[in-house]
C-alpha cells in the first residue's frame, strides 16, 4: 500500500487540484504535510499552486458551462436572484477571483465567475495570485514555525 510520501509532488498537484474543484478536500493540509515530509518549500509551492489554479480554472469553466434555464429548472433558483448574483458579480468582476482560496465558498466564487462570464485571462491572473499567495503565507508560518512544534509527535 502506497502513503502519501510515495505520490510525492504529483500527488501533492492531484490533490491541490481536486481540492480546487467540487471535492471536499483540505489543500492547505496536504501541503503542509508535504511541507512537513521534507519537500522542497519551492518545489512545493509550485506544485501546489499549479494544482490548485487549475483546478480553480475546471471549476471556472464548469460554470462557464452551464446554462441560466438549468439553474432554474434543476435547482429552482428564480431568475430575480440569479440576476441579484449576477449585478454582485458583475460589481466585482475579475478580483473576486483572489477569494478562491477560501474554503468551501472559494469553489462557488470560481463557479460563479464562470456562470456569470468574467473575463477568461483577468481572472485566471487573479486566481493564481490568490492562490498563490496563499501557499506562500502557509510556507512562510511553516518555516517560522517548524523548529517550534512538534509536528509529528
Amino acid at each position: 500500500m502506497s502513503t502519501l510520501g510515495d505520490w510525492g509532488y504529483f500527488g501533492l498537484f492531484i490533490g491541490c487540484f481536486l481540492a480546487a474543484t467540487i471535492f471536499p478536500f483540505s489543500s492547505d493540509a496536504l501541503y503542509i504535510a508535504s511541507l512537513g515530509f521534507g519537500g522542497s518549500v519551492v518545489l512545493t509551492l509550485f506544485w501546489a499552486t499549479l494544482g490548485n489554479w487549475l483546478g480553480g480554472l475546471t471549476s471556472y469553466w464548469v460554470g462557464y458551462a452551464g446554462k441560466w434555464e438549468w439553474i432554474e429548472k434543476w435547482f429552482r433558483v428564480k431568475k430575480e436572484t440569479l440576476e441579484k448574483q449576477k449585478a454582485k458579480v458583475d460589481k466585482y468582476g475579475s478580483w473576486l477571483a483572489l477569494l478562491t482560496w477560501l474554503p468551501f465558498i472559494g469553489d462557488v466564487f470560481a463557479i460563479a465567475l464562470g456562470f456569470y462570464r468574467t473575463k477568461f485571462w483577468s481572472t485566471a491572473l487573479f486566481m493564481l495570485l490568490g492562490k498563490f499567495l496563499r501557499f506562500a503565507a502557509l510556507a512562510i508560518i511553516f518555516i517560522y514555525f517548524k523548529d517550534k512544534v512538534d509536528w509529528f509527535g
